[in-house]
């Protein structure tokens, strides 16, 4: 990092709330050859297309394809969509997961309104080597829509943080912290990077992920922004869960936290019923919703719990319609609906 060059922050830019208005929601879709669902890659292709047909209602859908032949198979999987709201760009990826390896946008006032940071990245910690075709998605993005692009050198994915547009950020240190990801920093220089890189002014810290997350504990299956000053927070009720105790001290520490000297507003959701398949609990979380232009995306598992977030979430978004769309074989991928998008904010 060049340190005579001006840093996102110092040039004005901020990173926008999801609920923001976007221009394009980007994905990356899987390869059949990929591990993200073992076993499983033809079961999960109904959902990807639920997922499509929901946002194109919403917004264009920008969808990174590796060749001619994977943009032809994702035809066949979307035939009888209109397409006038889907582009395909040739960004091959080692996996879908967009939300972590994709694009984090910028806007400022002035021009160019749009910029793009590019966090290295390590797939979670070094977990799912190879990673080096998703390393350089931003800056791919970046290079097809003529933007300028930073580079923190600090590795961080996208679902590790989540924003209220109005320079607060919220993270957890089981993941940011994690000695996988940047083991030569200390909190105090994550924060700074997070500052001067997304424009963030407050940094307000969870614990402990949900089990069965091998993202080392998003905070996207934790708690997310709904207004600048609300936050909705998963909790388990069955204090026999393994995710009761982290759940309850993260909502503990939600409770003592404040946005300039007010307390924040906080919304309670379920949790769904444990999954476990082939031994292996699954990060199954009604957080892990995606907020689009007129609808928002909310991962459901055949619970009675579904119906339930789905209110919750209605009421915080009455302007969109909530969506439910069954995950149950998208979450053998250890991921549902944010995990894979990545938004695109439109021009002010």
């Amino acid at each position: 990092m060049d340190r005579n060059a001006k840093t996102p922050a110092e040039l004005g830019y901020r990173m926008p709330a999801e609920w923001e208005a976007h221009s394009a929601t980007w994905l990356s879709w899987p390869r059949r050859e990929g591990i993200s669902f073992p076993g499983s890659f033809d079961r999960v292709l109904p959902t990807l297309r639920a997922l499509v047909e929901a946002l194109i209602e919403s917004e264009q859908v920008c969808i990174n394809v590796c060749d001619g032949a994977h943009e032809a198979e994702v035809r066949e999987v979307l035939r009888g969509l209109s397409m006038d709201r889907i582009a395909f760009h040739r960004i091959p990826t080692n996996e879908p997961w967009c939300r972590d390896h994709g694009p984090i946008f910028l806007t400022r006032d002035a021009d160019p309104k749009l910029a793009v940071v590019d966090w290295d990245y390590n797939a979670w910690g070094g977990k799912y080597p190879p990673c080096d075709l998703d390393e350089v998605v931003p800056t791919r993005v970046a290079e097809i829509l003529d933007l300028p692009v930073f580079y923190p050198r600090m590795i961080l994915e996208g679902g590790s943080i989540d924003v209220n547009g109005a320079g607060v950020l919220l993270t957890s240190e089981s993941c940011l912290l994690n000695r996988n990801r940047n083991p030569q920093m200390s909190r105090e220089q994550i924060e700074q990077r997070l500052r001067d890189f997304l424009g963030a002014r407050e940094i307000l810290w969870l614990g402990d992920g949900i089990e069965g997350d091998d993202t080392d504990g998003h905070i996207d299956d934790l708690a997310r922004f709904v207004s600048e000053r609300t936050i909705v927070t998963v909790v388990e009720e069955n204090r026999d869960d393994e995710n009761y105790r982290s759940l309850q001290e993260n909502l503990a520490r939600l409770r003592e936290m404040k946005i300039d000297d007010h307390k924040i507003e906080i919304v309670t959701l379920p949790m769904p019923k444990k999954i476990v398949r082939e031994d292996l609990r699954l990060p199954a979380s009604y957080a892990n919703f995606y907020i689009a232009n007129s609808c928002v995306l909310l991962p459901t598992f055949a619970d009675p719990n579904d119906a339930v977030a789905l209110s919750i979430l209605q009421k915080l978004f009455p302007d969109r319609r909530v969506i439910g769309i069954d995950c149950g074989e998208l979450i053998w991928g250890l991921g549902t609906f944010h995990c894979l998008t990545q938004q695109q904010p439109a021009f002010k």
